[in-house]
């Protein structure tokens, strides 16, 4: 995907957004761990927040492989990402590299969903449109790889926000995060027709 300029419909003002790097992998999981902490409050507790940043959260570095693991960056500054998020035509759902439960063989669009994976935003561009920019970039390169359906693991924070984005939500689930139990509903949505 070559860098492109989306309007952020919050702010209106564009947004690049690109393929994330390997040399921003650590910078990404600054971002992902700050993200977890402030836009989880109210939804999980610090400790249940703590436990997810240690085992799930975190960049799956087969998407940045891929080339499907996005960054949005200010305009004016490419340095100064205000939000990650990827999708990938591999069976692994969720998760970060240090995730046990991964996956890495390839999915089939013609049966299967392309996976909706590891969106955060920067505490200070929260709702300002920047994960609904990458959310579309996301589902229109899924689309031109031929799939006609999207899958993700909501966070309780990010809910609402997939929900307001056509997602159905599923039954919740928890996962075990070193011993404490860390809430995630699943969703799914059909992606229209072009």
């Amino acid at each position: 995907m070559n860098p492109a300029m989306t309007a952020s419909p919050a702010t209106s003002s564009p947004l690049a957004i690109r393929p994330a790097r390997h040399e921003e992998i650590p910078a990404l999981e600054r971002l992902i761990a700050a993200s977890a902490r402030a836009l989880s409050q109210g939804f999980y507790t610090p400790e249940e927040a703590e436990a997810a940043i240690a085992h799930v959260f975190g960049v799956d570095s087969e998407l940045v492989d891929d080339g499907t693991y996005f960054i949005a960056a200010a305009p004016d500054d490419p340095d100064q990402v205000l939000g990650c998020g990827g999708w990938s035509r591999r069976a692994t759902l969720f998760g970060s590299d240090r995730f046990a439960g991964r996956e890495s063989g390839l999915l089939d669009p013609a049966r299967d969903a392309a996976k909706i994976r590891a969106f955060f935003i920067a505490p200070a561009a929260a709702r300002r449109g920047v994960g609904a920019a990458l959310l579309k970039a996301c589902e229109e390169a899924a689309q031109r790889c031929g799939f006609a359906r999207t899958e993700l693991m909501a966070t309780l924070p990010g809910l609402p926000f997939y929900a307001a984005n056509g997602y159905v939500a599923g039954t919740e689930t928890t996962v075990d995060c070193g011993g404490i139990p860390v809430r995630f509903v699943p969703m799914a949505k059909y992606l229209s027709i072009k």
